[in-house]
């Protein structure tokens, strides 16, 4: 949202001079000479103050038409774990068994409440609940190597095979030996905003924006397709996806080899492979897929299921525009496909 209260936008202004860092991702600056827009603690030369405007999100500077400035890169930075997190999670990586508590963030220097405030802000949940996940997806994993409960449980830090049984039933919906499936979501940075991955044993299932309007009913239609809780947690699946977006997003990955678990009607399955077959660089649209797919007349439905797709970038949604080559909707928002395809573009010239 653009603010215009002069009030307000004369503090942030303050904030970008001083390039205070307690205001990185509060607010994002749209330098209206340069058209791109910075954080506050940007390095490069500050503009007047009638020549930029300040908004409360960077989607709404992408929409405003400013681009991502190289050399505060907002996007990637205003949502990547500060200092004090990385430091966190580097304390549970150390010992993902044992349980963080907020005395030992304390020795280390680190604030009990900015963690909370932090992860509440970013996951939706605590740390201590964030840490309870990870333990799980743990000891679920090792449970499927052939280890029996009762083992797993007390090496995982439980005190007991019942407090085991119940934390696992209260975030996976079932007891450790009834092995029910779980969806594993891990947040990354992209240098158009974080995203979510979700992932079964199987593949991905879900790679999205993290403030696509339809966020949650797509998590709620994912944990009634697959009976399925959602945790937080990473598989094989998590790495390999944050590993090819990275690369995509460099210019170095034309095409995606991570497994996909993508639950829908044949259908819509064929729509999904037919807008995988649009080559990199290339855009097309509903009536061509609909063609493409041997369904000339089913445009409506062929929309539809291009809506439905849950797995952006990977199964290329963005490169289906209008007839005209205007920029139809899209679920990370009309801006973001428009980068999309110019660095699609951009990156197959570059190797003709």
């Amino acid at each position: 949202m653009k603010i215009t209260d002069n009030t307000q936008c004369d503090i942030w202004y303050q904030a970008l001079l001083n390039r205070a860092e307690e205001f990185t991702g509060v607010f994002f600056v749209g330098v209206k000479t340069t058209g791109v827009f910075c954080l506050s603690v940007c390095r490069a030369r500050k503009p007047k103050r009638e020549n930029v405007e300040f908004y409360t999100d960077f989607k709404s500077a992408l929409d405003a038409g400013f681009r991502p400035c190289k050399v505060c890169r907002p996007t990637e930075n205003a949502s990547t774990a500060p200092d004090f997190i990385e430091h966190a999670l580097k304390l549970l990586r150390v010992q993902p068994k044992e349980r963080v508590s907020d005395t030992e963030l304390r020795q280390n220097g680190i604030s009990p409440e900015r963690v909370r405030r932090w992860f509440l802000q970013n996951h939706g949940i605590t740390f201590q609940a964030f840490q309870r996940m990870q333990r799980v997806n743990v000891a679920l994993q090792e449970l499927k190597t052939g280890r029996s409960t009762t083992e797993v449980a007390f090496d995982n830090g439980y005190g007991s095979l019942s407090g085991f049984g119940y934390t696992c039933k209260k975030l996976t919906g079932s007891s450790p030996g009834t092995r029910k499936e779980i969806i594993l979501i891990h947040r990354f940075t992209t240098p158009l905003g974080p995203m979510f991955v979700c992932a079964t044993e199987r593949g991905v299932c879900l790679l999205e924006f993290v403030d696509r309007r339809a966020l949650e009913t797509e998590f709620r239609d994912l944990q009634h397709l697959f009976n399925a809780n959602i945790i937080a947690g990473e598989n094989a699946h998590t790495h390999q996806a944050e590993k090819e977006m990275g690369e995509y997003f460099a210019g170095v990955r034309q095409s995606f080899d991570v497994a996909l678990d993508t639950p829908g009607s044949e259908f819509q399955r064929r729509v999904w492979e037919g807008l995988q077959g649009i080559s990199f660089g290339d855009t097309a649209h509903y009536q061509a897929l609909a063609t493409e797919i041997g369904k000339p007349t089913a445009v409506r439905a062929v929309a539809s299921a291009n809506g439905a797709n849950r797995v952006a970038i990977v199964i290329p949604c963005h490169r289906i525009i209008g007839k005209d080559g205007s920029m139809t909707g899209y679920g990370g928002g009309t801006a973001r496909k428009a980068w999309l395809i110019s660095h699609e573009d951009k990156i197959r010239k570059a190797h003709l």
